[in-house]
């Protein structure tokens, strides 16, 4: 049974695993005020739940952040941000994923540095269909913001003309593509 609102399908009936080489998960942080500077989880795992109950979940080992500067990635991998060591992984669990206009909007708990808070990632299903090894795929694009400090990744430098060298606000994009479980 597929879940439908209007003439509209939530998400096909199944369970699909998310494919991470075929897939993307990137953040954002605003750096001086004037610049942004991105990173991308090159590693996770996740899977999408389809039908009366739909899910999304998935898990990205801190050590498979990166953006693309060594030094930069060793100070997140640090106690001043992410405390790898002691926390080695992110983890995000929907509460509830359900149709909002035109959008799919899917609510759960984020956890970071052992810290959980609720959330709230807007998007679409991007689409299905079959690769040419016959496996059937599935399309699903969700993004959302959240307050760094809500996770204690407060760390900061003040600058001389006043403000913060970091933003608090952090803009998270998944652009992820699905095989169906067998």
């Amino acid at each position: 049974m597929t879940v439908t609102l209007a003439s509209e399908t939530l998400i096909p009936e199944g369970t699909w695993s998310i494919d991470p080489s075929h897939s993307t998960l990137e953040f954002a942080v605003r750096h001086l005020g004037i610049a942004t500077v991105k990173g991308r989880a090159t590693g996770f795992t996740g899977t999408i739940t389809g039908g009366t109950t739909p899910a999304v979940e998935g898990t990205v080992p801190v050590s498979s952040l990166t953006t693309f500067d060594e030094s930069r990635d060793g100070h997140l991998a640090s106690p001043e941000f992410f405390d790898a060591e002691r926390h080695p992984e992110l983890r995000f669990v929907s509460t509830s994923v359900a149709q909002d206009g035109d959008e799919l909007v899917a609510r759960g708990d984020l956890t970071i540095k052992g810290i959980t808070r609720p959330v709230e990632l807007r998007g679409a299903v991007a689409g299905t269909g079959t690769d040419p090894w016959g496996n059937a795929r599935l399309g699903l694009d969700l993004a959302g913001v959240i307050d760094r400090t809500d996770f204690d990744l407060g760390w900061n430098a003040p600058l001389p003309a006043g403000g913060f060298l970091l933003a608090d606000d952090v803009p998270l994009a998944a652009s992820f593509s699905a095989v169906k479980a067998a």
